[in-house]
């Protein structure tokens, strides 16, 4: 399939856009080749002809080989027409909101292991036609991921900067506090503003929105936040308020999995569910499947409903 691209005689192929993304992510001929299925000399040739067509070397050749400047900027470019010419093919059921083929879904830690294990099982019941591939990774990658198409949609706390998707609200989760058994803020049913003036609050690494979060709660109550650990996952910040470090900021969906009667650890609701976090699932703008997304985003609430709560 080829693309004529307007003011060059030459046309240009999706196959020369897709070898020079390739070498780009792998700044090597052979590895390029190697991943494209193809000689390192026909992916080479494909390339010389493509900088040929555009009039200027894409390449610095070297024991290593790195984008020109101009040569990153056509690699972004074709990533963004190679994608679209993908949903293309998925045209012929753009219309239908049946979940079947493949969902490459990208998910943050704070939610994947609490939430997916259900959903995959709903799924699997009623859609027999369906494989979801999940990958986690912190919210930045999933963006990354998301534009690069690695991930079809991705499943965040929001608000989530992604520039050109589409975000679909799902539900608010209720947070907890989540404390040593034997701290005397376990005495309480529920845990107001006031209660935690002069405490230290736990954190995980800045990059999530749990961690600003709970860097807000922090400064509206008069708590502290300990600068000296940052947590790399829901469990690190939950042992540490096991061991009288400080206090834990947690989703409700992982306490009711991962804290039970006789821990170490007691975890309290906030007063009136004053504090939540947002949940949404983001897809890029305009893809064919969107329908297909949305009913998807339907089962993460049905989910979520299953468990007895509305979290709406």
């Amino acid at each position: 399939m080829d693309l004529k691209i307007s003011g060059f005689e030459q046309q240009i192929s999706l196959r020369q856009l897709r070898y020079l993304v390739a070498l780009g992510e792998q700044a090597s001929f052979t590895r390029a080749a190697a991943v494209s299925g193809v000689s390192q000399p026909s992916l080479s040739q494909s390339i010389r002809q493509l900088e040929d067509a555009l009039g200027a070397p894409l390449v610095e050749r070297g024991a290593r080989a790195f984008l020109t400047p101009l040569g990153r900027e056509v690699a972004a470019r074709a990533q963004r027409i190679l994608l679209e010419v993908r949903d293309l093919g998925e045209l012929a059921g753009a219309g239908d909101t049946a979940l079947l083929g493949t969902i490459r879904l990208g998910v943050t830690p704070t939610i994947g292991a609490y939430l997916l294990p259900r959903l995959v099982a709903r799924l699997h019941q009623q859609f027999h036609d369906l494989r979801v591939h999940v990958r986690e990774n912190p919210p930045a990658l999933l963006v990354e991921g998301l534009a690069a198409g690695a991930h079809d949609v991705i499943l965040a706390q929001l608000p989530l900067q992604a520039a050109g998707a589409h975000v679909e609200r799902l539900f608010r989760e209720p947070l907890h506090l989540a404390m040593a058994a034997d701290h005397p803020l376990a005495a309480r049913t529920t845990i107001g503003s006031e209660d935690l003036a002069g405490q230290d609050l736990l954190t995980l690494q800045r990059s999530y929105r749990l961690a600003e979060q709970t860097i807000a709660i922090a400064e509206e109550a008069g708590a502290r936040v300990r600068d000296d650990y940052e947590g790399t996952s829901l469990d690190a910040i939950r042992q540490m308020a096991g061991m009288g470090m400080g206090l834990a900021v947690l989703p409700e969906l992982y306490v009711r999995q991962e804290i039970r009667a006789g821990d170490d650890v007691v975890a309290r609701p906030f007063h009136a569910g004053r504090h939540y976090r947002e949940l949404g699932l983001l897809w890029r703008s305009g893809v064919a499947r969107a329908a297909a997304y949305k009913r998807l985003a339907q089962e993460l609430v049905a989910c979520v409903e299953d468990i007895g709560i509305s979290y709406r």
